[in-house]
C-alpha cells in the first residue's frame, strides 16, 4: 500500500534497536516479513484504537501520565 503523508520521529538507539529486534521476531518467529515503518503504523492504529475505546483507562493516557 502506498502512503502519501509523512511525518518525521526521532527515537533514541535503543528504541530503534527495539524495533528492529520486533522486525525480526517477526520474520523469524511468525513469518512475517514487514519493514519498520508498518510495524510502527499498527502500532499507532493499536493505541489510537484503544485509547478511542478505553478513554481515561487507554494505555496512550496511562503512559503519558507515567502511571
Amino acid at each position: 500500500e502506498r502512503h502519501d503523508e509523512k511525518i518525521t520521529v526521532y527515537v533514541s538507539a535503543e528504541e530503534l534497536m527495539d524495533l528492529e529486534h520486533a522486525r525480526l521476531v517477526l520474520r523469524g518467529e511468525h513469518g512475517l516479513a514487514v519493514d519498520r515503518g508498518r510495524i510502527v503504523r499498527e502500532a499507532v492504529a493499536v493505541v489510537l484504537a484503544d485509547l478511542e475505546s478505553r478513554g481515561e483507562a487507554s494505555i496512550l493516557v496511562r503512559r503519558l501520565r507515567g502511571s
